[in-house]
């Protein structure tokens, strides 16, 4: 008895139908992919406003000595482990640690974190809540509050770090572009809408703490160094460093990023 003959799949020729597309919705696809590449292009922001104002020097802005304060080498700043200070070096243009004393021996720890591309959340990495953390401290959220830094109400998170003896209350804020906030989905937006506007920010992390039991006082302490602080920075790059002038209602968490002038064109 002869085996049934089987007939190949490729014998049986496919509905003219499912042979090809027809031109209409071939030229329809190339058409949306075209579109899609150029919304891609169009919507990438290349407007660096950085370049556009006076530059950031933290080393030169921020004076060794102001006020009641001048630099005392003898204790530095908590600093990230190596393998997140590798890290660190290629997401931030300038990084800034100092330990500042007065003549009472009170001393105040400055940590600042500058970098000329804050289109992303690339500086979350570098919160003190990672930092410390990595460090074995324990660290405990206090909440947030604003701070009355000369004519600026800067929105700052407080923490309280612990390492066996050590108690180091914490306060620290993010600025973008000319405004103070703190990282969320507020700041989130403002990237949103600086990319939308073709625009690249630059921004930073200011962060001050001292060494103290009294958690009250640290934060005083701090306030108070803060606003000689303020009054020490060149005032054309203060914004920069504690957001905008809100005396007269500006609100922080929209900001004009070309502060006096209008936006910058967009080229496309």
């Amino acid at each position: 008895m002869n085996a049934p003959v089987l007939e190949s799949p490729a014998a049986v020729a496919p509905p003219a139908s499912a042979a090809r597309l027809p031109l209409s919705r071939v030229l329809v696809l190339v058409g949306l992919m075209l579109l899609a590449a150029a919304t891609g292009v169009w919507l990438r922001p290349d407007y660096r406003l950085s370049e556009h104002k006076p530059a950031i020097a933290l080393a030169t802005q921020v004076p060794e000595a102001f006020g009641e304060w001048k630099i005392d080498r003898t204790l530095a700043p908590v600093v990230p482990d190596p393998s997140l200070q590798s890290a660190l070096d290629a997401l931030y243009s300038q990084t800034l640690a100092r330990t500042y004393v007065n003549a009472a021996g009170e001393r105040v720890m400055l940590s600042i974190a500058y970098g000329s591309d804050q289109s992303s959340e690339t500086t979350a990495v570098h919160r003190p809540e990672f930092c410390y953390s990595a460090q074995g401290f324990r660290v405990r959220r206090i909440g947030e509050t604003v701070l009355h830094v000369g004519p600026a109400l800067v929105p700052a998170a407080r923490l309280v770090a612990n390492l066996g003896p050590r108690i180091e209350p914490i306060t620290y804020w993010v600025t973008l572009d000319e405004a103070a906030t703190l990282p969320g989905w507020g700041r989130k937006l403002e990237q949103l809408r600086y990319g939308l506007r073709g625009q690249i920010p630059d921004g930073m992390l200011v962060r001050v703490s001292a060494i103290s039991s009294s958690i009250e006082q640290s934060y005083a302490l701090q306030q108070r160094f803060l606003e000689q602080m303020y009054a020490a920075i060149p005032t054309p790059v203060r914004t920069r460093y504690f957001g905008g002038d809100t005396s007269s209602g500006e609100t922080l968490s929209t900001p004009e990023p070309s502060r006096g002038m209008n936006p910058p064109p967009i080229q496309r």
